[in-house]
């Protein structure tokens, strides 16, 4: 066992028994290889990393590798999904010298922490022109031992290269029209008109793109848009990349037709495409829509709740084949012959024809994955529904993957917002319930006693590393959402503590942000990342947060904010729309008012409901009754019932509509 075996993070305790003496991020490391003299390996990956398993077995494994590694180097393993931070950082200096990034990331360091030279997975013999781990160990120890000065330039030179990337807030104001609409023919551009989604493969799912769209549409009737959004949701939801059984979607497809998956099964994917796909519903009224919705908030508690109330970070893509391998997709593929053993000659050759399974295969060995074909035809729903719990159960049979199961905050928020909101349009109070035990937990172990923000935790222990601006932000958006669904307050209250968090010590001149506290841990540079990958950024969450809080209290420090915040979207938006669609939809809240609804009546009430499925962008919801709603929500003072009915009250730029009793008013009033 080396120095990772007391830590909490399953993707280091995964490298625990390696021979390579591993130790995890921290100043201790950094002087340990300062007093031998030598440099530092810096490995980072995760948990569901397909060749990070690889690259651990190839080389971190091996006896060999391990003892020059262990003689030469001080070997440190960061797991990216426990310090963003880090991560962040060095994968920006890998981006900058090689071009591209990715997990594993192979950083070589000085003792200083400043980065010399750059890769990712590094294969145990040279390979397709890549040299093997063992080689570069060899190079970069020849070059520590034998050209020390020029180490010491190269390494001065990219951390000055870095630090004069500080980012502003990235243009004056808030986006108006003018991006908007450039944003959108960006995305028009890059749209797969064939296969939906934009851009090629590898294709990844576009939820904080639709998003935008949806409210786009949303705002001003643009048909392209909800065409875009409806089409890539469809296409998704048939295709390889979703769980046919199961529910849930893997984290890309890795061609541009959706239909071979790179298996692993992240939270943050389906909280984002759960809650996109309950939002096209309430736009269209899809029945498609709807199921993919229910199915994926059903699959994000059946296989990813922890014993605590938390959400699991992830699913592994590997699992066991028939051979005891640890094979990608193993649990997910099927032959034909597979069908046949499990349903029988009549029903495995109807099931063949309706999931795609194919002789040949759609993946490796004759396997496929299940897929529907884009073809309406049809179809048997019973016999159907009949196949499919008969193949889902014989799959419970098969090994099953690993599961991640530390708690992130993030992400937890963004799967409290997708579940109480899925709760409350599909009348499944349970899911609401599973939602608001998550966001106990966050208040309760993420919180604890300390009133800054934990990023981790696992088995209901706080992990040791701070929160990261996307944790405040997300986990703000849930306690959001959660209030509007649940009529609770509370929640509203501990949002506003956490962005007076953010303002701070996250906010710097202008309304821009950074990723670290002002007070976090100082690395060779602060990390300041505005654009949205496969989460919201910290900067664009952020600010959706800001501004909904602002819209439910009029807290004018919170709306200024939030618009400063925006800069950086009407800088980035007409440019690169693909990778700031979150901070698009905040946008389109803000061009929209947001709208805050208050409704002075029961929750779960008519109105209440009605209010949860208007469509206008951001709006934001309050609903109670009685003498106390007014001190549970700012929103609701002042709100009496008309002739004792319930009553909705909708206003924005400081104006509102007369109030209303009527259900269906207070719908066209919200875009219904």
């Amino acid at each position: 066992m080396n120095r990772l075996a007391g830590v909490t993070s399953p993707y280091l305790l995964q490298h625990a028994e390696n021979p390579v003496d591993w130790w995890p991020w921290g100043a201790d490391a950094f002087e340990e290889a300062r007093r031998r003299d030598v440099p530092v390996l810096l490995s980072v990956g995760y948990s569901a990393c397909h060749w990070c398993h690889v690259m651990a077995h190839e080389s971190f494994e091996d006896e060999t590798v391990a003892a020059y590694l262990n003689e030469r180097f001080v070997a440190v393993k960061v797991d990216r999904e426990e310090r963003p931070d880090v991560d962040a950082v060095y994968m920006e200096a890998v981006q900058a010298a090689t071009g591209h990034g990715g997990w594993p990331m192979t950083v070589f360091l000085t003792p200083d922490a400043e980065p010399f030279y750059f890769g990712t997975y590094f294969p145990p013999e040279p390979r397709h022109g890549s040299p093997s781990f063992q080689q570069v160990l060899e190079g970069v120890s020849a070059a520590w031992t034998d050209r020390r000065e020029e180490v010491a330039e190269v390494a001065g030179r990219i951390v000055a290269d870095l630090a004069g990337r500080s980012l502003a807030h990235g243009g004056d104001g808030a986006p108006g029209e003018a991006e908007i609409a450039q944003a959108l023919l960006g995305l028009t551009r890059e749209y797969d008109e064939q296969h939906g989604g934009f851009g090629g493969a590898p294709k990844f799912p576009p939820s904080m793109a639709v998003e935008f769209l949806l409210r786009h549409y949303a705002r001003t009737g643009a048909e392209g848009a909800l065409q875009m959004a409806a089409d890539t949701c469809s296409a998704m939801a048939r295709g390889g990349i979703y769980d046919q059984l199961g529910g849930g979607f893997a984290r890309y497809s890795v061609d541009r037709e959706w239909v071979v998956p790179h298996f692993e099964k992240m939270l943050y994917d389906n909280a984002l495409l759960c809650r996109v796909y309950a939002h096209l519903w309430r736009t269209t009224g899809s029945a498609e829509a709807r199921r993919i919705a229910l199915e994926t908030a059903d699959f994000m508690v059946r296989e990813l709740r922890t014993t605590e109330g938390g959400f699991a970070s992830a699913l592994d893509a590997d699992s066991e084949d028939a051979d005891g391998k640890h094979v990608e997709g193993a649990f997910y593929v099927w032959t034909p012959a597979q069908l046949r053993e499990v349903l029988g000659e009549e029903d495995g050759a109807f099931a063949a024809a309706y999931f795609g399974v194919t002789e040949e295969g759609t993946f490796e060995e004759g396997a496929s994955v299940l897929q529907l074909s884009g073809e309406e035809r049809p179809v048997d729903a019973g016999r159907v529904a009949d196949v499919r719990a008969r193949l889902l159960a014989a799959r419970e049979e098969r090994p099953r993957p690993g599961r991640d199961d530390k708690v992130v905050a993030a992400w937890n928020g963004l799967a409290i917002a997708a579940l109480a909101e899925t709760g409350a349009y599909f009348d499944r109070p349970d899911l609401v319930e599973r939602a608001t035990e998550a966001a106990d937990l966050l208040v309760r172990v993420h919180l604890g006693e300390v009133a800054r923000l934990t990023r981790t935790s696992k088995d209901g222990r706080a992990g040791t590393n701070a929160g990261v601006l996307e944790d405040y932000g997300d986990v703000a958006e849930g306690f959001l959402a959660l209030a509007a669904v649940t009529g609770e307050g509370a929640w509203l209250e501990f949002a506003g503590f956490l962005l007076d968090i953010v303002l701070e010590q996250f906010t710097g001149e202008g309304g821009q942000l950074y990723d670290t506290a002002h007070d976090a841990e100082q690395l060779i540079r602060r990390p300041q990342d505005p654009t949205d990958s496969a989460t919201p950024a910290g900067w664009t969450a952020a600010a959706g947060a800001l501004l909904s809080y602002a819209a439910y209290t009029g807290s004018e420090a919170h709306r200024t904010a939030a618009e400063g915040a925006l800069g950086v979207v009407k800088a980035l938006g007409p440019r690169a729309p693909r990778f700031i669609g979150w901070g698009l939809a905040v946008a389109e809240a803000l061009l929209d008012g947001p709208r805050e609804v208050a409704v002075a009546g029961p929750v779960g009430g008519e109105l209440h409901r009605t209010a949860l499925l208007g469509r206008a962008p951001g709006a934001v919801v309050a609903a109670g009754e009685g003498p106390g709603a007014g001190a549970e929500f700012p929103l609701l003072v002042d709100r009496p019932l008309v002739g004792g009915e319930p009553t909705a009250y909708v206003c924005r730029h400081f104006v509102c509509d007369a109030p209303t009793t009527d259900a269906a008013e207070l719908a066209v009033k919200l875009g219904g």
